[in-house]
């Protein structure tokens, strides 16, 4: 296999395309609620995944939908509340705060009394943001909470999706579900903006860069790749986040902030190589 289609490389290009994406929909938020940019980028999604998909809805038990309209709620609140706090605070801060929420669910999945170094190197990190409190608010930083609670429950109704649904059907759904959710709260904070070919142009392209490219790269990454070595690489999120917050937003972080990314990010690392051994086999 050719580097340009090594796994490895998909899952960066996927990580710097959900990052750069978020910077792109900061940035029209002077202009457009961060609620409609999400619906948009949602309603991106949905449509594409459901058109690749085709999912088969008829047959489905109750649990079956429990499970998939879970999912989408997770999705919505989590996309949602991550672009409320996006615009609060800087990009980086607000995923670094938002990955306090699966690196506790990768820890408290080990039995491993060690893993709780990674809980304190997690916890250090969060409290040098509290100690540099430069251009942080509360909203932000609750907002970022909340999209990472939304996220640790995404990745458990996820697998389960994976297990009840066939493919892509389950997230086609999913991603149905966060649309129409958010579809009235959209409609009331920016109705007036769906008329302008400007914001739905941008709104689609947030949502093939945060979205589709990299659910997109993830999928074929995934068939050749160990799920420890993916999720390392799913721990550089925040300084993807932090470089695109630089690059396209001028967002400069303070040294402390630096610091208190590389403990969260080296905590995750950590916690997911605790989960999983890099000599684990492929999975078929």
């Amino acid at each position: 296999m050719t580097t340009r289609f090594s796994p490895v490389w998909l899952v960066l290009v996927g990580i710097f395309s959900v990052q750069f994406g978020a910077g792109i929909a900061k940035s029209l938020f002077d202009e457009v609620e961060p609620t409609l940019i999400v619906w948009l980028r949602l309603v991106t999604s949905a449509v594409v995944l459901a058109l690749a998909a085709r999912p088969v809805l008829r047959g489905r038990s109750r649990r079956d939908w429990l499970v998939v309209l879970g999912l989408g709620a997770s999705l919505g609140t989590m996309n949602w509340a991550i672009y409320q706090s996006f615009a609060r605070i800087p990009l980086g801060i607000a995923v670094t705060i938002e990955f306090v929420g699966p690196l506790t669910l990768a820890v408290l999945g080990s039995r491993r009394a060690r893993d709780l170094v990674w809980v304190g190197l997690a916890g250090l990190g969060v409290a040098l943001l509290g100690v540099e409190r430069a251009h942080l608010t509360w909203p932000g930083v609750l907002c970022a909470l909340l999209a990472g609670a939304a996220w640790a429950a995404y990745i458990l109704l996820s697998a389960e999706t994976g297990r009840r649904w066939p493919g892509l059907d389950g997230l086609a759904v999913a991603s149905v579900v966060a649309t129409l959710l958010l579809t009235p709260f959209a409609l009331h904070v920016g109705g007036d903006k769906l008329g302008d070919g400007r914001v739905l142009l941008l709104g689609a392209a947030v949502g093939l860069l945060s979205s589709v490219i990299p659910y997109s790269c993830e999928m074929v990454a995934l068939r050749s790749i160990r799920p420890a070595v993916f999720g390392v690489l799913m721990s550089l999120e925040p300084a993807a986040a932090a470089l695109a917050g630089i690059v396209v937003l001028g967002e400069f972080l303070s040294p402390v902030q630096w610091v208190a990314m590389a403990c969260v990010v080296v905590a995750s690392v950590g916690a997911t190589r605790s989960g999983a051994t890099l000599a684990d086999p492929v999975p078929d």
